[in-house]
């Protein structure tokens, strides 16, 4: 029987807080593991991002530290909702409803989304916009 070494942050213990530790940067998702077709990325932000969505996928962030708001807009949405997570929680955007994070001070996420999806959503690339499968 062989053994099998994943190359896919699986069949180990991963240090999230340690992963953050060597992000340069706000804003720049990177992966740390894959299960099936999905990535869990960890970023740090601070500020505002911009308006943006994901038409074929929901969009997960787990707060590790910090607070973050992620304001809604959209058919069957009220002007400024806005749903404020802090250290252990988490929230789910449905795909196709536009959304804008920020966080006042430096916040540290876990994003939970499948392979491929481009953090600046649907829209044209700008300065924002991260190259997809950086693993750190």
């Amino acid at each position: 029987m062989s053994i099998i070494t994943s190359t896919r942050g699986q069949d180990q213990s991963i240090d999230l807080s340690a992963k953050i530790d060597l992000i340069d940067g706000h804003w720049q998702p990177r992966v740390v593991a894959e299960m099936n077709d999905y990535q869990f990325k960890v970023v740090k932000v601070q500020g505002d991002f911009q308006w943006h969505r994901h038409a074929d996928t929901d969009e997960t962030f787990i707060v590790l530290d910090g607070e973050l708001h992620i304001a809604l807009r959209g058919p069957g949405y009220a002007d400024n909702r806005v749903i404020v997570l802090t250290a252990g929680q988490m929230a789910v955007v449905p795909k196709g409803v536009e959304h804008k994070p920020g966080a006042a001070a430096e916040t540290r996420l876990l994003l939970i989304e499948p392979r491929g999806v481009v953090n600046t959503g649907d829209g044209a690339a700008d300065e924002r916009t991260v190259e997809n499968d950086q693993w750190i």
